[in-house]
């Protein structure tokens, strides 16, 4: 089933900044937090005055943006929750993500004229669920992230053409069902449901089994009798193991597929990553979209760059998640909690004036150096770093201090919203 219109693009971002390399570099809509009712918490987050800049900058180049409102609410959440969609209403988002059935409720009170999407974290398995909302009046619908491809593509067979199917497609995968998950309160207090988990999926267990001084690490599958022929896994030494770490998820080879399931919104996970992240990943998908528009042979043609390019930005290894079969032990990663990083980020492009480029330092490198000017029309262009002086001119043949501004005289001159980066082995 290819749909009429090319699905949208749907980029994460944490602050203005990386908003406007979304937008740059190829999305056709950003998706925000504000400093309450996001699962986000410990991003930094938008400010009301961030937000209505972002969503300006947004709208004068014809794309969207979408507020996040969707933790589980309690209820001394809804009396402020109120006063929250009063002041957004303000800003005009094209939309709020909502999982909370009373948020919901609220929100069409308050500010029924701003379209409403039904986060993941509302379970969203199956078409009579998606019947349900848009019966309420939700125009859009984010998929779970338990489906399959063929579920979705029944789900698409059984709703009204209206009602948008917004689904994952890149980014790291939540070992809970749905997202909802306790570990984190348990753990520390602190309520994945409420915004602010810290992340115990990625953390480093030892297993026990029933024998008390007994510890394992993961070593395979076995059959264990006693279980009734059960292929359970099996950990041993005392090292520990990364037993919830989950591979990442990237449907870039899959487009076709992706389109054919009647897909509207291809979601990209991410409101913590930095802009390179951001941009690296908007550039690649906006290419293979637009690509697979052209031609199919076109987007085969290229899928060994699209491979390449998403490989730049950091990652835990690749899997297809739950869209071809369940995930297996080959989804997880047990030894390890650390992120591939193949480039290092630099900074971005503020301003060109006389050759020169200024940046805000988020990583050190040297006068010197070879570093990368990575630009939204997909090319890579290598440049040295000639000269750099901080911003009361004064020369430096480095800059050690994050967020510093600095400007730059370099081979090549970028333009502004360019993204300078460095292959990590040079960082």
């Amino acid at each position: 089933m290819t749909r009429d219109r090319k699905p949208e693009l749907l980029i994460p971002a944490n602050n203005l900044e990386v908003l406007k390399t979304a937008v740059i570099y190829g999305a056709d809509a950003v998706y925000i937090g504000g400093e309450v009712f996001s699962l986000r918490a410990k991003a930094k987050n938008f400010t009301k005055e961030e937000m209505a800049e972002g969503i300006r900058f947004a709208h004068d180049r014809d794309r969207k943006v979408y507020v996040t409102a969707n933790i589980l609410a309690h209820n001394n959440d809804i009396k402020e929750a109120e006063k929250y969609f009063s002041e957004i209403k303000e800003i005009k988002p094209d939309a709020l993500i909502i999982s909370d059935p009373g948020l919901f409720m609220t929100a069409k009170r308050v500010c029924p004229e701003i379209d409403i999407h039904i986060s993941t974290q509302a379970n969203n398995t199956n078409y009579e669920t998606y019947l349900f909302w848009h019966r309420l009046g939700a125009t859009r619908v984010v998929s779970a992230r338990e489906l399959s491809m063929a579920e979705i593509k029944e789900i698409r067979e059984n709703i009204p053409d209206d009602l948008e199917i917004e689904t994952f497609v890149h980014g790291a995968m939540c070992i809970s069902y749905s997202g909802r998950c306790l570990l984190s309160n348990y753990f520390t207090g602190r309520d994945g449901n409420q915004g602010e988990c810290t992340h115990p999926c990625r953390w480093k267990y030892t297993v026990y089994d029933n024998e008390p001084e007994k510890e394992y690490e993961y070593a395979g599958y076995v059959e264990e009798e006693q279980r009734k022929g059960e292929y359970l896994p099996v950990y041993e030494n005392e090292r520990g193991t990364y037993i919830f770490n989950s591979k990442d998820l990237c449907m870039i080879e899959h487009i076709p597929d992706l389109v054919d399931a009647g897909i509207d919104s291809f979601k990209i996970e991410g409101r913590m990553k930095t802009a390179l992240y951001v941009a690296t990943v908007a550039r690649t998908y906006r290419k293979a979209i637009d690509d697979f528009y052209t031609s199919k042979e076109e987007y085969e043609k290229n899928i060994t760059w699209y491979k390449e390019e998403i490989a730049k930005c950091t990652y835990r290894q690749f899997s297809t998640g739950f869209f071809y079969g369940k995930p297996t032990h080959e989804n997880q990663i047990y030894d390890s909690n650390t992120y591939i990083n193949e480039y290092i980020y630099l900074g971005t492009v503020l301003e060109v004036k006389d050759g020169k480029c200024l940046i805000t330092q988020k990583n050190k490198f040297c006068v010197g150096d070879t570093i990368e000017i990575m630009k939204p029309d997909g090319n890579n262009i290598k440049t040295n770093v000639i000269d750099m002086t901080d911003e009361n001119g004064e020369h430096m043949d480095s800059c050690p201090h994050s967020k510093q501004p600095v400007w730059l005289t370099l081979s090549e001159v970028p333009d502004v919203y360019d993204i300078l980066r460095v292959e990590s082995e040079k960082a």
